[in-house]
Formats: C-alpha cells, structure tokens, sequence
C-alpha cells in the first residue's frame, strides 16, 4: 500500500471534523457533479462519512436511482438505486462508516426511491437481526446506534416486499426461517449496501490504512429460485468487476490489513496466490470477534458466507504480479463457453487459440490484481533443481460432446499413447527446500496454464497467463503444441494442488487437476498410511442456469472402491476440493451412524495452531480452493460409512441435485 501517498491524500481531503466530500473513483476522471447526477460512482472504502463532533458522528444519506458501470465508463450500465450522502454523488458501496468504538452513531436516511424502502444493519441490533426500519417515498427515517465492539459490520437496503420465499437451507443459502431478504437481492436494489467499521477506542478512523471490500452482485432471478445463478449475473467488489477492479502496489514487505464482507447470496472462498494470510477476525454483521493471536490460523484460501465479514493480515515477501479472487469458477471467469472440439472456430471462445490474453482476460468478476514492487536486490537459487515432465491432454467427445482433460506424467507409461491421461493427475510428491523444474508440454487442443495452489513461489511461475511475472517478462498462456518450464523450490511441508488457471471452468470441471504432497526431505511418502482424497467433478456443467447440478467425484471416480484400513494405524488424510463451482460435504461415521473422531492438523499446506489441532466428529463441509488436513486412527476392526456429495438441503425444486455417495471403509 502506498502509504505516504494515502496520507497525503488524506490529508489534503480531511480537515477537522468537517464534511467529507467522497473522492472519485480510481477509475475515472473527475467530471463535474451536476453532469454526472445520475452515475453511481464505485466506492474504495478509503473516506469515512459524515461528521464527526464531540463523540457523535452525524451522516445524511440518501437513496436514489443512478446508473452503474461494474466493467468500467464504457461498459454496460445498469440502472439500480444507491446511497449517497446528501447532495453529494452516489456511490456503490454506499458511504463508509467509520469510527472508533464508543462512538454515537446517528444515521438519516432520505428515501428519493419511487418506493419503499427497508433499512437493516443502521440500529443497535444490526446484521440479521431484526432491527428493519421502512421508509416511504420521499419521507425521512433517523436511526440510532452506539458503535461498541470493534470490527467490521455493513448496512443495506431492500425495495422488494419483505416476505419473499426464501431457498432450503445450506451451506450455499440464507435458512428458510428467515425472511428472504438482502442476501438474494439481484435487481434494482442489490447495490444498496455500505460498510461500517467500528476501530478500537482512541483510533483516528479517518487515518487509517486498513482497506475494505464489500462483494456485491447484479443480475434476475431464473425459474428455479431466487438462490440461482442467471448467465447474466454480475459480480463485484467494491462496485467493479475485473479487469475495472482496483490495482494495488505495494512494497516486498509491505504490511497489508484487508477487511471483507459478502453482500451476496452465493458463499465465496477467497484465494491469495503465492502468500499465506492470516485470519485475524470474523463476524456476521451483528457481532465481530477479533482473534488472540494464538487463535489466528494461515491460510491461502478462506470462505465468506452471506452476510459474513473477515479481516485477514498479509505480507507480500516476493515482488511481481499477484491475484486474490474467488476460487468458484463462475465468480471470477468470463462466462463460460464449453468447446466440444479443436475444430469449433476460434471465435467460439474469447480466448481460443491465442498463447497470451492482455491483462488476463480469462478472468473476470471477483478478482483483484496486486503488483508488488521489490525492495532491495532478489536472491537467486543456485541449487539443482529435480526436472519434471507434466503432459497436458485433452480428448474429444468425453462428456457427451465435450472434451475431457487431463495430466500425464514424463518417464511413465503412458506418455507413449498419446490417447492416455489420468483424472485427477499424479499426485506430485515433492521435497521441502528442494527446487523442482517442471516442463509443462501442451498436448491438449487449446492453450493452456498450470497454477500451483498453495506453493510460495516467485510470481512467473505462479500460472495466470497474461499476469503473472513483471513488467518486462509476463507469464504466456502455453499454446497448443508448444512448452514452457517453470521452477519454483517449494518451503514448507503439506499439502497443495496443482490446476487449470485458463477456460477454468471447463477445464478443471473435465480433468485439469492433481495434488501435490511436500515432505520433510528426511520423510518418504507412504500411499498406506498417506491418504489423499481430492473431490472434483464428475463433467463440465454445460448451462450453469438450467442444467442439472453435477455430482462429486472422489479421486476421479462417481462410486469409489472400498477403502481400505487397519486398526490402531495413524493415517494422514489430505482433503481437498477442486470442484469448479460446489461445496463439498464429507463425513465419516460408523456402522451405528454414529460420528468418528479425526484430529484437524493442518489447513492449506499450513499447521494449525495447537489450539485448533483438536479431535472433532469427522464431518466437513469446505468449499472450491480449500484444503484440511487430517489424522485418524480407527480404534478397532469393523466397518465404516464414508459420505460425500452436496450439503443437505441443498437448493430447491425443480433443480436436480445428485444425492449423497456412500463409501464403505474397511477396518482390518
């Protein structure tokens, strides 16, 4: 963060305690006010609201009709109400309020709507509590709270009628219990949110450094539920939408603070390339718990449910381009176009036959960039490095008249039939502290590119095609018959994968996908007693709106084998979720239905800290991108059900959801 230019900034736009006129965003050149009345501007979350006097912070807001641009002046405009102070611009996210803990907070909120509108998260109970207040066309309603808790909570506003059918209750979805509302707005009131951020007591909130992203989303409601995905579904954070999202430079080093909140239905795991964060706090816009730091955990990838907020701390240790995103397919690609062969035209796919896309244009929607500048000169490894082959391959007509993909391992048999490749790939099994090179050969029929989840390493290497690397080498997308090598010497012990990060959601959905295991190198790796199980899915979902949903897969098979295991042996399981879209649910249970124990040990390659690394009944639900590890040791011979498939309750009728796969466990 560039920090010296951030206070200058807000120096020159804070004087006092006066009013605070909002700055332009990052993306626009200033235009005069009065021509620009009816624009929503997109918000960064940097300028505190309202004024702040005597311990009371007074903030007039408004809500009325704009356009907003999500991808950018020259996109599409959608036409949506926001918030806006009083006789200023309007804004998506809606005004920042800020301030430190004991604050009185007294909020007036004009409705200039030609309907009603109803208010959550502006009085004493905020977040999903019952705190709604309505306000009619053209009338005025004063809200009151006292800030008292330190963290990160958010308001918002609803024009629908407060009792809307509300979906089944999830692990994806708001329960059923509860009355519809603001998590599934997508029309013309799923903009009206804003943050509000309560600091600790004595701080200067108009000075701090900590940044805020609101996720927000756009689009109609289909004919199977509110809680499902329409094709033309936007999505954004902090009002924009990759590429248009804000860009970060910041120094190697640097100390960055990101504060988080879903405004959305859908949950979405958030992923840091090449760095581990730290999860410092979470709440649910009522309450906010801030971690002792024994009880904060790393991690390379954290879901944030509807209506959830997080703060998380990371320090970028290697300089080059870096992405934070959405780990769900559909959250952070362009919308999927499925190729059925090397014959379709290459205007069937925006990205078809071209080895490098400028600023990335794979992706879209949920993703930030962050260039890191270096500070000081960069070392370079002199040590030999172990070479390996990765063959990419593709097939044609696998999934019905789509292609199927997949790995193959140089050296091994199959690399001399070139009709052969393994869902999921090998498992790669590395050494910690030892380098690797790695040559990726394309065999498929399009470009392609490998993203080494989980593994710090330096920023070429990293796998996003037109992104990673620096200004004067970018990283290629790898083109149809072509080859790249890539080097990297992993640091720490545990477990990753390696994927797709191009046409992601048809390639990892079809096979782009493996697990790495890093051991100590004194360590040998034991398939016995080293289990790997990686959930991916069955086939590529041709029409995310209408189609039916997909079942897991586990370790590449819809009905797996019996596992086999011993009694009084100590196994090491390594989850991890590769789905392009889905959670998965997994527990393991006796022959009595009963839960079995397994003790957490890691989470993303990273150990837990020793007040996590607890027994706990063997269930788990994680989303796309995340990763546990786990120790179990069956106590006594017998029999054990493993289950895994889509969460309970999961979605509504029509929509057809796969049910639950049973696995029998033999304990010998």
């Amino acid at each position: 963060m560039l920090r010296g230019f951030a206070a200058l900034c807000l120096s020159l736009l804070i004087i006092g305690t006066s009013h605070v006129r909002t700055a332009l965003p990052h993306d626009a050149s200033p235009r005069p006010v009065g021509a620009n009345a009816d624009r929503i501007w997109n918000n960064d979350n940097r300028i505190p609201a309202g004024e702040l006097r005597d311990g009371v912070l007074t903030v007039r807001l408004e809500a009325r009709s704009g356009v907003w641009y999500p991808e950018g002046p020259r996109g599409i405009g959608r036409s949506v109400a926001a918030f806006a102070e009083v006789g200023q611009p309007l804004q998506n996210p809606g005004p920042l309020i800020r301030v430190p803990a004991g604050t009185r907070v007294v909020v007036t909120v004009r409705n200039s709507l030609s309907e009603p509108i109803t208010l959550h998260g502006l009085g004493q109970k905020r977040g999903i509590q019952p705190d709604s207040a309505q306000v009619e066309p053209g009338g005025v309603r004063e809200m009151r709270f006292t800030a008292t808790e330190p963290g990160t909570y958010w308001y918002a506003g609803r024009t629908l009628p407060a009792e809307r059918p509300a979906p089944n209750p999830s692990a994806d979805s708001a329960p059923a219990s509860r009355p519809a509302a603001i998590f599934f707005r997508r029309g013309q009131d799923s903009q009206l949110n804003g943050a509000i951020v309560v600091d600790p007591p004595g701080t200067d909130s108009r000075a701090a450094l900590d940044r805020v992203f609101l996720i927000s989303w756009a689009g109609r409601a289909t004919a199977q539920g509110d809680d499902q995905e329409d094709p033309a579904t936007v999505m954004a954070i902090n009002g924009a939408s990759w590429p248009h999202t804000e860009r970060f430079e910041v120094m190697q080093g640097d100390s960055l603070h990101w504060r988080w909140i879903n405004m959305t239905g859908p949950p979405h795991p958030m992923h840091l390339h090449g760095f581990y964060f730290s999860v410092n706090g979470k709440g649910d816009g009522a309450r906010f718990e801030e971690y002792a730091a024994e009880q904060r955990r790393s991690a390379v990838t954290e879901t944030v449910r509807f209506g959830e907020t997080m703060h998380i701390a990371w320090s970028p240790s290697k300089p080059g381009n870096w992405i934070f995103h959405c780990h769900i397919a559909r959250h952070m690609s362009p919308q999927a176009v499925l190729m059925r062969d090397r014959r379709m035209p290459a205007a069937a796919h925006p990205t078809h036959g071209r080895a490098h896309s400028s600023d990335a244009e794979h992706m879209a929607k949920l993703v930030l960039g962050i260039i890191v500048r270096p500070r000081g000169e960069i070392a370079a490894s002199s040590r030999a490095a172990r070479p390996i082959r990765l063959l990419i391959r593709s097939g044609p007509r696998v999934h019905g008249e789509y292609p199927g993909y997949g790995y193959v391992l140089g050296g091994t048999p199959a690399e001399a039939d070139p009709s052969a490749f393994s869902v999921p790939g090998p498992t790669l099994v590395l050494a910690k502290d030892e380098p690797v090179e790695i040559t990726l050969v394309n065999q498929s029929h399009e470009p392609a590119a490998v993203h080494w989840h989980g593994i710090e390493l330096d920023s070429y290497p990293d796998g996003v095609p037109g992104w990673s690397g620096d200004g004067a080498s970018v990283l290629p997308a790898v083109a149809s018959g072509d080859s790249l090598t890539v080097r990297f010497t992993p640091p720490r012990a545990g477990t990753f994968m390696y994927h797709s990060h191009f046409n992601e959601h048809q390639q990892i959905s079809s096979g782009l996908y493996g697990a790495i295991v890093v051991l100590d190198s004194a360590k040998r790796f034991d398939p016995e007693t080293d289990r790997v199980m990686l959930f991916s899915d069955a086939a590529p979902r041709v029409d995310t709106a209408n189609a039916p949903f997909i079942p897991p897969v586990l370790n590449g098979r819809e009905h797996p084998e019996p596992i086999e295991l011993r009694a009084g042996v100590r196994y090491r399981v390594r989850l991890i979720n590769i789905r392009s879209d889905f959670p998965v649910m997994v527990a393991l249970r006796d022959g009595s239905d009963r839960p079995v124990q397994w003790r957490r040990v890691a989470k993303d390659g990273a150990d837990l800290p020793p007040a996590q690394a607890t027994a706990v009944p063997a269930q788990l639900l994680f989303l796309p991108g995340e990763i546990h590890d786990v120790e179990l040791t069956p106590s006594e011979p017998g029999e054990l059900r493993l289950r895994f498939g889509y969460p309970p309750g999961f979605r509504r009728p029509p929509i057809v959801v796969p049910d639950p796969v049973t696995v029998t466990v033999r304990v010998r």
